[in-house]
């Protein structure tokens, strides 16, 4: 397995569906939300449940076989400071910069309108946890927690 080239692959899917509102197909189970990206060799699929909370798997295939998956619960904490929509439109900006720097995980930290995004991860595309969080006066007003890597036989 290329590591890097699954690196490239994975920015360059999530830039193109959910940052990049692509385009929604069929769900894949009853009451999902799906958004796919293919090129060449490789597909992916971000298949999720639920709005202002959230629960969902992102899936990328190499040649019709699965090799890398995502988990992720997103729930906002403090309703009187931000809603599913602030917090989207925060999500899409941050990440968008994110992924114009080339990578998905790390440190990374945002400042918008709607406040301030932050995510921290532990590990690599091969296995790895993290968590982002957007603050709103220094108070945690939504946070996602993730954790995922490689598929393996």
């Amino acid at each position: 397995m290329d590591i890097a080239a699954l690196d490239r692959f994975i920015v360059l899917a999530k830039r193109q569906t959910y940052v990049g509102d692509g385009v929604k197909v069929a769900a894949s189970r009853t009451g999902a939300h799906d958004l796919t990206f293919a090129d060449g060799d490789w597909s992916y699929r971000d298949s999720y449940f639920g709005g202002t909370d959230f629960l969902g798997q992102e899936t990328v295939w190499l040649r019709d076989e699965p090799v890398w998956a995502m988990n992720y619960y997103g729930y906002i904490t403090r309703p009187e400071l931000i809603d599913a929509s602030r917090a989207g439109a925060t999500i899409k900006a941050a990440l968008s910069a994110m992924y114009a720097e080339g990578r998905f995980l790390g440190g990374f930290q945002w400042s918008g309108p709607h406040g301030v995004y932050r995510d921290s991860s532990s590990g690599d595309a091969t296995h790895f946890h993290g968590r982002e969080a957007i603050e709103v006066g220094c108070i945690e007003a939504y946070a996602l927690d993730y954790f995922g890597g490689l598929v393996r036989p």
